[in-house]
């Protein structure tokens, strides 16, 4: 059995993706449907047909989402947009989605696939795709992204995505 390591410059060990060419196996499909009857794949992405297996939000998510919540929720509606602190689909179909940490919408939106949305808040796990995302982001018009890093005093920065260019503005 081969076991291949990858570690970053301070030497801890690094995580790995895992690309499935073809038919998943016997094993992985097994995998997929005890994680689907256990409600574990509720944050799973799927990124042009990739299938990105997303694990659980840490503890340290929950005091933040709480803190974004309550510091979000009167600017919101003074603004006319609806407050979700709580995971959601923003794409077209399960072919092409994410799943942000939580995000503010315009009045109307509802369903399973939301295609937009005013704010995206994306809270830092170590090794997520939040940065990754970005792109996605702009290419669905969304048009500003919140990312918050619970290790760091909580707020990191501030993106703004628009469909060309990217850029951060940091926040205290």
């Amino acid at each position: 059995m081969v076991r291949a390591e990858r570690r970053d410059p301070c030497g801890t060990l690094a995580q790995m993706s895992t690309l499935v060419l073809g038919s998943p196996p016997p094993e992985l499909q097994a995998l997929l449907e005890r994680r689907r009857r256990a409600g574990a794949d509720r944050l799973d992405e799927v990124w042009q047909g990739v299938h990105h297996i997303v694990p659980g939000p840490s503890f340290e998510h929950a005091p933040v989402a709480t803190q974004l919540t309550l510091l979000l929720d009167a600017p919101a509606r003074d603004g006319g947009l609806l407050l979700a602190m709580h995971e959601f689909n923003l794409g077209e179909s399960e072919h092409d989605f994410r799943v942000p940490d939580g995000g503010l919408h315009r009045p109307g939106a509802a369903g399973m696939w939301l295609s937009t949305a005013a704010l995206v808040v994306e809270i830092l796990s170590p090794g997520d795709e939040s940065w990754q995302k970005l792109p996605f982001y702009a290419a669905h018009h969304v048009d500003e992204i919140l990312i918050v890093d619970p290790t760091d005093g909580w707020s990191r920065g501030l993106s703004y995505v628009t469909a060309n260019t990217t850029r951060s503005n940091e926040a205290d």
